[in-house]
């Protein structure tokens, strides 16, 4: 009809470009494993790096129609009812997605093969959790942002569970789907009472409208709260906070290990993006209700991850500890933010911080899981802290990258995970959090120790397995990418910084 805007318009084509390409791949891999020898499953990675590499050309190629738009005077940002948001956050999340999901297929090939599950689906798998992330990172509709977490939950269940004669991996995946199941269902609680208060499902409109119910009444309904809490416990869930955490040990143990680096990187960048978007672009105006929440998750997320790590022999779990123990430095710059009003200082410093953390941890993470995943061969499992003892005389180069890794880990300068430290600390001491600063740098004493005791089994024990490593191509690859943005983000980070600003829409 004459007048009538179209269902599907060429901005949803576009914006929505490196989903579609994606999801081509995804389907492309499951026909094309149908008719692959055994010998040539390999050429499920290569297409599935492809299918990466045409997805961030996607995203590049928005890029520049945006700026060409903002050139003529017109802003092209939303898509499909404004239920699509594709700002500088949403396309620095789209990179770091990307980034994470190629270098956990880079790391995946050899493992796959010496565990004989060598099959196309984990490919797929991967690239449908990264539409999952995508959607998650620019949903600005509550709906899209529920649907992408699913799908990401879900093939992330089933690649948690992919060893499928392996116990550990098939309890583990058993124990993510119920705790999982449990907690999406708490989350979609809470989406939907928001949607019952405000009438809508947008952002938007839902942070609108929670606007002038606080401008009329400052007294906020009982409604709200149960809504806020339950929203934020889906939210807590997923990016593994203490004391809804329980499922991230088990499943970082029992998965294959390639999976545990790809959940450790790009899905908790996936729910930190989802957390930010709901908390700052929705549910800003109840700040001063979710930061008291936010201080106290945030201290004993600190507190029992950090305890707990220093007790594990098993390096899967002690990661898996520290990675919580990483969500807790990275509420405070949240708390931080949420303290104060735009454009405070401990605003852009703290979410700066949070956005710089991501950023750095992608690397250093993976890289250490990386490491991990080379010491699997065909007796040894390589999980436990006496499997890398001596690791230093039968691998010297993986164990310096190892300790890099880890130094990058506790913070220590000038490697990248300074930086992430640095402008959350800042931003705490900006918005007057001088005693939650001061706690979390006693933390990241803790955190130094039982990297150091990782260290100490490479550099000063005596190796149980004298053979040397062999490394693939793919992993030398990795661990080079990984080593390479970890130095070099620490020692030349103003560019990186100048990305991070980009991101939030102030530069």
């Amino acid at each position: 009809m004459p007048g009538m805007t179209p269902y599907f318009t060429g901005t949803d084509y576009l914006l929505s470009l490196p989903i579609i390409l994606l999801t081509i791949f995804a389907l492309g891999i499951l026909l094309i494993d149908l008719i692959l020898p055994a010998e040539w499953k390999w050429m499920n990675a290569v297409t599935a790096l492809a299918g990466i590499l045409f997805s961030g050309a996607g995203v590049l190629r928005i890029q520049l129609e945006q700026f060409k738009a903002l050139k003529s005077g017109r802003l092209m940002e939303t898509a499909y009812s404004q239920s699509m948001l594709l700002d500088h956050f949403s396309i620095y999340f789209y990179y770091l997605f990307l980034a994470g999901a190629a270098l956990s297929i880079l790391i995946s090939v050899r493992y796959l093969e010496i565990e004989h599950e060598h099959h196309g689906e984990y490919y797929a798998l991967i690239l449908f959790s990264v539409i999952g992330m995508m959607c998650m990172a620019s949903g600005y509709d509550i709906v899209l942002i529920f649907i992408g977490l699913e799908l990401m939950a879900i093939s992330t269940y089933v690649l948690v569970g992919f060893l499928r004669s392996d116990r550990r991996s098939n309890e583990a995946s058993l124990k993510y789907l119920l705790l999982g199941a449990f907690s999406s269902g708490i989350f979609a609680y809470g989406l939907s009472l928001f949607y019952g208060l405000t009438g809508t499902t947008n952002l938007l409109g839902i942070r609108q409208s929670l606007e002038l119910q606080i401008a009329r009444s400052p007294q906020v309904s009982p409604v709200v709260i149960v809504a806020l809490l339950t929203t934020a416990v889906g939210l807590f869930f997923k990016i593994a906070a203490i004391p809804f955490h329980q499922w991230a040990p088990d499943a970082y143990e029992g998965a294959p290990t390639s999976v545990t680096g790809f959940m450790s990187v790009a899905v908790k960048a996936a729910a930190w993006a989802m957390l930010l978007r709901i908390f700052l672009w929705g549910l800003y105006p109840l700040r001063e209700k979710y930061v008291p929440l936010l201080i106290f998750v945030s201290i004993i997320t600190m507190t029992g991850a950090n305890l707990a790590a220093l007790t594990q022999n098993n390096l899967k779990r002690l990661m898996a500890y520290s990675s919580i123990a990483h969500v807790g430095y990275m509420l405070l710059g949240l708390v931080a933010l949420a303290s104060v009003q735009y454009p405070a200082p401990a605003f852009t410093d703290g979410f700066k911080g949070i956005l710089l953390y991501l950023l750095v941890y992608t690397f250093m993470n993976l890289g250490a899981f990386a490491v991990i995943t080379s010491l699997r061969n065909r007796d040894v499992i390589g999980d436990e802290i006496d499997d890398i003892a001596g690791l230093f005389s039968r691998a010297p180069t993986e164990a310096v990258l190892m300790l890099i890794f880890l130094l990058s880990l506790a913070g220590i300068p000038p490697l990248a995970g300074f930086y992430g430290k640095y402008f959350i600390f800042l931003s705490l001491m900006e918005s007057g959090h001088y005693v939650l600063a001061s706690l979390a740098v006693l933390y990241a004493v803790f955190g130094l120790y039982y990297y150091m005791r990782i260290a100490n089994a490479m550099f000063m024990r005596e190796a149980m397995d004298k053979t040397r490593l062999p490394l693939s191509v793919a992993m030398r690859v990795t661990l080079g990418v990984t080593a390479l943005a970890t130095v070099v983000i620490g020692i030349f980070p103003e560019r990186f910084i100048r990305v991070v600003t980009w991101s939030m829409g102030l530069g």
